[in-house]
């Protein structure tokens, strides 16, 4: 498996696991590459993520828990911008992303898109989904 370059990096408090599940169950054609978790003989707590990588499509991203006692929040600066295929794409993605997260831009008609929103997951990840016309 070759890593791009340049990767998308997630650092989630705690909850990396969860994530790339919702991640891999939510998009098609996803899939974990690699997951490593700590164990009783490493300096961390057991079972978080030490480091994961997994793809979305054909996007492949990397992910840790953090695990040095202070949360460090995610923010609506960067998000996940994915162009979906279809409303029934669009309609799975916004509702399985939104659940236990926020709206921050319901879903509207907006030139060039047929539908556009934004949410922020119950990790506090974002995501931009644009539906073309």
């Amino acid at each position: 498996m070759a890593i791009p370059k340049i990767t998308t990096f997630l650092m989630f408090n705690g909850q990396a696991e969860k994530a790339i599940d919702l991640y891999v169950n939510l998009f098609e054609d996803a899939e974990i590459l690699s997951l490593v978790k700590y164990t009783e003989s490493d300096n961390a707590p057991t079972g978080k993520v030490q480091h994961a990588i997994f793809r979305l499509k054909d996007q492949i991203f990397m992910a840790i828990d953090n695990v040095n006692g202070v949360d460090v929040d995610m923010n609506p600066a960067m998000s996940l911008y994915v162009t979906v295929e279809n409303a029934m794409e669009m309609e799975r993605l916004f509702n399985g992303l939104k659940s236990g997260g926020a709206i921050l831009m319901p879903k509207t008609s907006m030139p060039p898109f047929r539908e556009f929103a934004w949410v922020q997951d119950q990790f506090g990840v974002n995501f931009q989904l644009a539906l073309p016309e």
